[in-house]
């Protein structure tokens, strides 16, 4: 479940980054009541951009299927084995 601090509970360094690296969670800081800004662990912060990564180019396979701009396996493998004499 996502934590949610104020801001001023940023000033224990050591108790924050425990606890950014206790969840796979990011943590949501407010100032005044309202969204300011989210920490996350460098782990977890990496992880979500290759998960984000992989999404993408999923996405551009799927519209390359879509629109057709695709090539049957076998007819790549036989075109490469002709290529390379295999």
């Amino acid at each position: 479940m996502a934590q949610i601090i104020p801001i001023r509970d940023l000033k224990d360094t050591n108790a924050i980054s425990a606890k950014c690296h206790e969840t796979d969670e990011p943590i949501f800081v407010t100032k005044n009541g309202y969204g300011d800004m989210v920490i996350m662990s460098m782990k977890v912060y990496e992880e979500k951009l290759d998960n984000a990564r992989i999404l993408s180019d999923l996405a551009v396979a799927e519209n390359d299927i879509r629109y057709g701009k695709v090539r049957n396996a076998f007819d790549v493998l036989k075109d490469t084995r002709e290529k390379y004499g295999i």
